[in-house]
């Protein structure tokens, strides 16, 4: 089990494929809230939402980065979008 208490904001989040993912916002309980900036939007920004992933999903700690267990494109598919 990786120590959760070390992901710290604006840690890049990369798959097991070594594909980013998002950026860490902040840890939400059980789950990594991830920045609006690596969100799907429109040229204007609109459409932006922050996406949250499983802290299960969380494989390693290297430096700066998150590095998961799932591929970026597994990991982009359980996202949850914020209310």
């Amino acid at each position: 089990m990786v120590d959760t208490s070390s992901i710290k904001e604006h840690m890049n989040v990369i798959g097991a494929d070594g594909v980013h993912v998002g950026t860490v916002d902040h840890l939400d309980g059980d789950r990594i809230k991830l920045t609006k900036a690596d969100s799907p939007q429109g040229p204007d920004g609109e459409g932006a939402k922050h996406h949250y992933i499983p802290v299960g999903l969380v494989a390693d700690i290297e430096g700066d980065a998150v590095r998961l267990s799932a591929t970026a494109q597994n990991a982009q598919d359980m996202f949850e979008e914020a209310e």
